[in-house]
Formats: structure tokens, sequence, C-alpha cells
């Protein structure tokens, strides 16, 4: 995803001299390529992400359009009285983006770990939040936040994301894309598990059930009518992301609770139990409970919970 964010953000930029770039000493092997181009529209700042979001807010006010770029969580916890009170407040049109989040970084240990970024910059004023699920998704976010004229804020991972979209969907921020449609369970994807959450619909499709599958790209504004469809047409819904409560499965159930909408309901999120632990992006998304197999327990439970009440 890293690699197709910054190849469209240099194929954007060479059309449109408003695209700058800022980094918080990160991106090395990955943002020469812009840095090359267009060296009077980039910053390396150092590690010093406040300043970083502070110049950004600056540069933006002489129209531009500037892209902030660090690793998970460290443009949004670290800067985050200035990402409020300089980006958001004043509506500023600058895109935060933060490459390997979940479990990206798993190796460097919970300091770089992005598991409450959604939640962060979902309660936010005037911030959209994506989190694209492949590396088409991700061209088309790039392209999309660019026309933007708001804060925005593009959660990437780093591990290789396989491609999951055989053709290009119709891409708008605020809209879900939907890949399946099925009557007994809806699973509702954001972000790079998009492609193991496709696995686990086919492995129950091929044990008879009818699966239907919504990648969400757009976190906030969450597209509530394809929720609603979703909730209309399935017996239940699940939710699956590499992220703490407070992401897309709360403010899924927070529509499906302003709607009334009476539906077997569950979320799978990442277990925080063992945050002390480092290893590679498989090896935590296994000790979380975000691995295929308990996706597909988590679904096997709830179409048998759905029987039940039904």
């Amino acid at each position: 995803m890293r690699n197709t964010f910054i190849d469209t953000l240099t194929e954007l930029a060479a059309a449109d001299p408003r695209i700058w770039l800022v980094t918080g000493d990160l991106g090395f092997s990955v943002l020469e390529r812009f840095a090359e181009r267009f060296p009077g529209r980039y910053l390396n700042v150092g590690v010093a992400e406040q300043n970083m979001t502070g110049m950004a807010a600056g540069i933006s006010t002489t129209g531009k359009v500037v892209f902030t770029y660090s690793i998970a969580n460290f443009p949004v916890m670290r800067c985050l009285e200035q990402v409020r009170n300089d980006i958001c407040y004043h509506n500023l049109n600058v895109k935060i983006v933060a490459v390997g989040g979940g479990f990206g970084y798993g190796s460097a240990g919970y300091t770089h770990h992005g598991l409450e970024d959604l939640a962060v910059m979902s309660a936010l004023p005037n911030m959209t939040v994506l989190a694209p699920g492949d590396p088409v998704e991700t061209r088309l976010a790039v392209r999309a936040i660019v026309q933007h004229p708001a804060p925005c804020y593009l959660r990437l991972g780093k591990g290789g994301e396989p491609v999951v979209h055989t053709s290009e969907p119709r891409f708008e921020i605020g809209k879900a894309i939907p890949l399946m449609s099925g009557k007994d369970l809806t699973l509702i994807s954001t972000g790079g598990i998009l492609s193991i959450v496709m696995s686990a619909a086919r492995a129950l499709e091929a044990a008879g059930f009818s699966v239907g599958v919504l990648s969400m790209p757009t976190v906030s504004p969450l597209d509530r009518d394809a929720v609603l469809a979703a909730a209309a047409a399935s017996r239940a819904l699940l939710t699956v992301e590499e992220h703490a409560p407070g992401g897309l499965g709360s403010r899924v159930a927070e529509a499906l609770a302003v709607a009334g909408a009476g539906i077997p309901f569950a979320m799978l999120t990442a277990d925080r139990s063992h945050l002390h632990l480092a290893g590679s992006q498989d090896y935590l998304r296994d000790h979380s409970g975000l691995s295929l197999e308990a996706i597909l327990a988590k679904a096997r439970d709830l179409l048998a919970s759905g029987r039940n009440a039904g």
C-alpha cells in the first residue's frame, strides 16, 4: 500500500503543483521518488512530528494540499493536540498519512502498534478517516482526498497487502464497496485485513453459507445506508478490523442501534491482552484473535446464534 500511495501521489503532483509532502524522518527507500522529482515541495523535518504537523498546517494556508507521512501512531498520538487545534479546528487542507496501521510494525513493539487511530481521528471535527483495503483502494483513496478540501486521515498497510479487487471499483469518500452479497451473513471490513476477510467469506461459502462482504474504506463518515442495507439483506453482521474497540465495529453498532435494526451482530477487534508481544504482523494477528481461523470461528458462532434466534 505504501508504494502505491507514493506512486499515486507522485503522479498527481506532476499535474498539481499544490501538492506537498512532509515527513518526520521516515520513508527511506519509499519517498525518494517524490523528493527527487519535486525537491521544492518535499520537507524532512526530522523526528519532530509536532513541528511537522504545525508546518503542514501553515503551508496549507497558502493554498497547498499538504501530506504528512509517518509510522502508525506517530502522526496521530504524538502530535494529537496539533492535529486537533492547528488542522481540524481551522478545517485546513492537510492529509495525515500513517503507514503500518494495526500491527504493521509489530516487530518494533507496542510503541509502534496503531490500534487506536481510527477511533481517535474519527472523534475530531472536520476529519475524514480512510483505511483502504488493498492497493487498488489505496490508489483511489489518494486521488479522492486530493480533491477533498478538508482534513483527511489515511491509514495504510506496509506488509505487501495483496490486490483484492479484480477490477477498479467505484470509489467515493463515505461510501462502502460491495465485493460479495449473501443472505446468511455480511462481513464488513476496513483496512489491510480485507484479503483475510475475503478468504473467510469464500471458506464459509464453500461450507454452504451465503456470505456478503462490504469493504469500508471510509470509517468516518460511515456509510450508514450500506450498513442498514446489509442488515436488511442478511441474517447477521460481523465487522472485522485490525484495531481496538472504538473503530469500525463501534460505529456500525451505533448505526444499527440508532436505526433500531434488530439483527445478530458482532465485532472482531484486536485482543490487547498480548500487548507485551513483538513479532511479525501475522504473528500478532494470530495472538490477538484476527487470524483467518478466528474470523471463521466468530462467524460460525454468530450464524449459530442467528439460527437459534430465528
